[in-house]
């Protein structure tokens, strides 16, 4: 009994896995925005790097395997740089000092909202 109780948990987790709970779809368009609006809508389709303009300066915006990234940001800190490759959609990367962020977009989010 323990045992067909053990094979019937691991093939409604493998199922329900495959079915998509817990499990974010994999993203196909990169949003980049500066100073609040749409600078660029780009595929992931094609490896890239993305001049973006800021307050201060030039942010560097990196597609490469269907992954974005943030590849350099005039920001002090650089949590963006630091937050590496974004390849789910929802994911985003914030430059605040710089007024730049990268959405990828595309194939289900993990969640159907965010606050901030």
């Amino acid at each position: 009994m323990i045992l067909i109780s053990a094979l019937g948990t691991a093939w409604l987790t493998i199922m329900l896995w495959q079915n998509g709970w817990g499990q974010s779809g994999m993203a196909n368009q990169v949003v980049i925005r500066s100073g609040g609006k749409i600078f660029s809508n780009v595929s992931l389709s094609r490896d890239q790097v993305i001049a973006v303009p800021g307050p201060l300066g030039i942010t560097q915006v990196a597609i490469k395997n269907l992954q974005a990234r943030i590849a350099s940001d005039p920001s002090p800190r650089q949590y963006c740089v630091q937050q590496g490759w974004l390849k789910l959609a929802g994911e985003i990367a914030l430059c605040l000092p710089n007024q730049v962020s990268v959405e990828l977009s595309g194939g289900k989010s993990s969640y159907d909202s965010l606050n901030y």
